[in-house]
């Protein structure tokens, strides 16, 4: 087992990748259409339904932050989970990570392939998608800093167009665009109020768009391809908390000023919506290209994240010690492209084509009961990096002060306010009709998990 402080894998992320990744890695198309649906049943209130969900993002975001920065590591959460509660719970978090990556992989392969097969139909669905997975495989295969500068440039793109998004909404929110008018704040007030559908909607809505912040974790398992980790972690994450509760608070608020929320589309992005009654023209292909690059850009980042996962459980003596072998002698250098895991990338590219051709070929029943299975896991593993911070804070203050450069806010109280909201959250899924099957599916996969952790655990001992 290597030390945190050792890792094998090449320095070749520089501090614009890493801020900007975290910037761009959750910025996706759950934000560009999937807030549509939070619109739906929250209205104006879905500002308030973000904050709740960006908060308790920024408060898990700032606990991980805090053990990444004293303890740099290609595993993350799952290295902090095994050092604080056990081996049992690295193991559980680490798989069950990686299982949501490449499970998740083949939904944003399949919807990007989707959309270039409209572009051009003469290229058939599944061939777009061998094309991405074959580009993005080769980019991960190579130098981690290509990885990087991929990542750099879509997350700049989409960064760039909800600047420009925001800015033209304030405005026609002011009159300043001919096409509108002055709109002014009437819509946040209108058509049954600012909360339409009481609190009961801005709860709806939180179960709606708190997995949308899901992504900003590879910012951490990214951290430990750079030169400086334990600096470059602290400043990413200090970075983009804020700035991405920005762009997604003021997204939606720019989108329910500046048109009634009723006037939401069903299946169409409010963002195409709110251009459109604007004025700028072919906003529907506009967006249709940011949304592509959204979701090669989170399909690069998912390739990358449950990689380093992998390769870390192998580490760790939890996965098979032949995806340990990396590039260029294993030294951190090797040319080029040395350092890089390519066994464990091939690894979950392998289960990511699996992925992909179940979703191709039963998308409404195999690969449903799976992307069922993931869908409250994010939930899971936030619960365990409170509970990892919990035990670690602790530790680190007597054992290594100086290396808390990132503090978590109100310790330790504010770490059990962030456990029990989400518990409450996985307690109002159980009750919503829509949310229900994610949590019992998602919670068969965790436990089943959890049993063979145990196994091996005891086993383990015994030995």
């Amino acid at each position: 087992m290597h030390p945190a402080n050792a890792e094998p894998l090449a320095h070749g992320l520089k501090q614009r990748h890493l801020t900007m990744l975290g910037l761009g890695g959750v910025i996706g198309a759950g934000l560009f259409v999937g807030s549509g649906a939070g619109i739906a049943v929250a209205g104006p209130g879905i500002v308030v339904s973000y904050l709740i969900a960006g908060a308790l993002a920024m408060l898990v975001m700032r606990m991980l932050g805090e053990m990444s920065a004293a303890m740099p590591a290609s595993g993350s959460f799952s290295v902090h989970a095994e050092r604080a509660l056990g081996r049992w719970a690295g193991f559980s978090v680490g798989w069950l990570y990686w299982f949501l990556l490449v499970v998740v992989l083949a939904v944003e392969a399949t919807a990007a392939a989707q959309i270039a097969n409209g572009w051009v139909p003469g290229i058939a669905q599944w061939a777009w998608v061998l094309i991405f997975m074959v580009v993005f495989t080769c980019a991960n295969l190579t130098a981690v800093k290509n990885f990087g500068e991929f990542e750099f440039w879509f997350a700049g793109l989409k960064v760039g167009a909800i600047v420009l998004f925001l800015g033209l909404g304030v405005l026609a929110i002011f009159g300043v665009l001919p096409e509108t008018g002055p709109v002014g704040f009437s819509n946040l007030t209108g058509q049954g109020g600012f909360l339409p559908n009481a609190w009961e909607g801005v709860v709806s809505g939180v179960l709606t768009v708190v997995f949308a912040f899901g992504g900003l974790e590879v910012v951490t398992i990214a951290a430990a391809e750079t030169e400086d980790p334990a600096r470059n972690v602290a400043r990413a994450v200090r970075a983009a908390v804020w700035r991405i509760l920005f762009f997604y608070v003021g997204s939606m608020l720019v989108i329910v000023t500046v048109l009634p929320w009723t006037a939401q589309q069903a299946g169409l992005s409010p963002y195409v919506t709110v251009l459109d009654a604007i004025g700028v023209p072919s906003a529907g292909q506009i967006m249709n290209v940011v949304v592509f690059v959204a979701l090669l850009s989170a399909l690069n980042a998912n390739l990358y994240g449950s990689s380093r996962m992998v390769f870390s459980l192998a580490e760790r003596g939890e996965a098979p010690q032949g995806l340990l072998k990396v590039s260029g002698g294993g030294d951190g250098g090797g040319g080029a492209a040395g350092g890089v895991p390519r066994r464990a990338v091939l690894a979950s590219v392998a289960f990511g084509f699996v992925s992909v051709l179940l979703n191709l070929m039963w998308p409404d029943t195999v690969f449903l009961y799976m992307l069922n299975a993931v869908g409250a896991v994010l939930l899971f593993v936030w619960g365990l990096i409170a509970a990892s911070q919990l035990r670690l804070r602790r530790r680190i203050e007597r054992e290594a002060p100086e290396t808390l450069t990132l503090k978590m806010w109100g310790f330790p109280w504010l770490t059990w306010v962030t456990l029990a909201t989400l518990g409450g959250v996985l307690l109002l899924m159980l009750t919503d009709d829509a949310a229900r099957p994610q949590v019992l599916w998602s919670g068969a996969a965790t436990g089943a998990v959890l049993v063979v952790a145990v196994v091996r655990e005891l086993r383990a001992r015994r030995v």
